[in-house]
């Protein structure tokens, strides 16, 4: 049964499900209403009530052309860190909005539990242990990467017409063997590396990681402001074809640094020049306080580059999807999920998304689908009219046909690895085996937390999982010793 948000004036009763799913119920319905700024004029008490969000449902019958793609990652984001989740105290009016006007997915997923393998997922469809770059959780030198003859959500639809650009972070090679220009997309600006300082462009090395192309760019403002600014002036183009764009934020990863904050910039750039190789992490610094104000600006950013679209008279043709590349760090508010990036439990892996096409599905929804980023690949390259590789096959499953006519999913397994630790999800039931070595299994719409292990209550039900989580992974590239 797919939760409800009740509206707080009229109070509904919630299912187990909805009380894990929706992301603290009352919290989640009041960030997906109006926010208070929005609602009431200067000096009034509260807000209006929000709308009940309603369980998601197609409509079918209708027709357009092929959508514009605007796929747009926010970086270490939790699960409830959007007051659409629940969040108590970041308020994230934009993103809410484009909520209300799509679909909310309660129950999606990341590719990994980390940047890297998460982005192979996306770009290529597949389980990141198809190849070798993928091994690497995450990516941190220059000897492995997104091959350039491996088939790519960019490439394929660059073959099916559209213009694509990736702005942003591409965390999927260095240069001079990998690059997104060797991957598909027609233009790329953005960083190489898994994270860089936000003014001076230093990456984890001590490298100055800001390119256009291949080339280097000079641009020594907040990284935000810039990554903002050019997602604007792309989707503002008189475009003759469709187009697909990848934007990738590093907001809200570390460094913890704001917009403005020049002075904590300065102290860590003279780290980084010291030979500090690790001041980016910056584990001495940031506060709640802090990470709020970087994902409120996320928040703005998404909210101008979607102005920006609007504007342009983009809105109603152009599909928008919003996620997190893996689960929340320190400073994220991931309840009531446990762990966070880098482990397979709920909060490394399940993360915020959202999906808007105006032109052909209806606002003011929700989905409790399990769904992970594989999906979304297959699911995009169908609605583009882009066939898939046949030497490629993909992992994920097109949502096309649930999403547009109301076809159903077919139950089937989402599959995770990581060095340490396996999960594989089928239904509500999770299969799961941390550091410790112990087979685990939760049944996720009553217990979200995995709290209540009920391997000892349904030994076949965990032997069953865990074979299909065998072979699967026999399918795949070892990791290297």
């Amino acid at each position: 049964m797919s939760p409800n948000t009740p509206n707080p004036a009229t109070p509904t009763p919630l299912t187990r499900r909805a009380l894990g799913g929706a992301a603290a119920g009352t919290a989640a319905a009041l960030a997906l209403g109006a926010t208070p700024a929005e609602a009431a004029p200067a000096g009034a008490g509260t807000a209006a009530p929000a709308p009940a969000e309603r369980p998601f449902r197609a409509a079918p019958g209708r027709h357009s052309r092929r959508p514009n793609i605007l796929f747009v990652l926010g970086d270490d984001l939790g699960w409830a860190d959007l007051s659409s989740y629940g969040s108590p105290d970041i308020r994230t009016p934009h993103l809410d909005r484009l909520a209300r006007q799509g679909v909310r997915f309660t129950d999606a997923y990341s590719g990994s539990a980390t940047c890297s393998p998460t982005r192979f997922s996306l770009y290529t469809g597949r389980y990141p242990g198809r190849t070798k770059g993928g091994l690497a959780e995450p990516i941190a030198d220059r000897s492995v990467g997104l091959e350039p003859s491996h088939p790519t959500l960019a490439s394929l639809l660059k073959g099916a017409g559209y213009a694509t650009a990736l702005i942003g972070k591409w965390h999927c090679g260095y240069l001079p063997d990998y690059s997104p220009t060797r991957s598909g997309w027609d233009e790329f600006f953005g960083n190489f590396g898994g994270a860089l300082e936000y003014y001076s462009k230093l990456g984890l090395g001590g490298e100055y990681d800001l390119y256009e192309g291949d080339a280097e760019h000079k641009d020594l403002r907040y990284y935000t402001r810039i990554l903002t600014e050019r997602a604007a002036e792309y989707v503002s183009r008189d475009h003759d074809r469709p187009f697909l764009l990848n934007l990738n934020f590093t907001t809200p990863h570390w460094p913890w640094i704001t917009d403005g904050d020049t002075e904590t910039s300065a102290e860590i750039v003279r780290r980084i020049k010291a030979g500090d190789r690790s001041a980016l992490w910056h584990q001495d610094g940031g506060s709640l306080a802090v990470y709020k104000e970087m994902v409120e600006d996320l928040d703005r950013s998404v909210g101008r580059v979607l102005d920006a679209l609007r504007r342009a008279g983009r809105e109603r043709d152009t599909l928008v999807f919003f996620a997190s590349d893996n689960g929340g760090e320190r400073f994220s508010h991931n309840w009531p999920l446990a762990g966070n990036k880098g482990s397979l439990q709920e909060g490394g892996i399940r993360v915020p998304s959202i999906l808007r096409w105006p032109a052909r599905i209806d606002g003011g929804q929700v989905s409790d689908l399990p769904v992970y980023s594989p999906d979304w690949t297959a699911t995009l390259l169908e609605i583009a009219g882009a066939r898939p590789h046949p030497g490629y096959p993909l992992d994920g499953t097109s949502l096309a046909g649930h999403l547009l006519r109301g076809t159903s999913v077919p139950e089937r397994d989402l599959f995770w690895r990581v060095r340490g630790e396996r999960a594989l999800r089928r239904g509500d039931w999770k299969y799961y085996r941390g550091s410790g070595g112990r087979d685990q299994l939760f049944h996720l719409s009553e217990d979200v937390r995995e709290q209540a292990d009920r391997a000892g209550h349904e030994p076949g039900r965990l032997a069953e999982l865990r074979a299909a989580w065998e072979r699967t992974n026999a399918g795949l590239l070892p990791y290297p010793v």
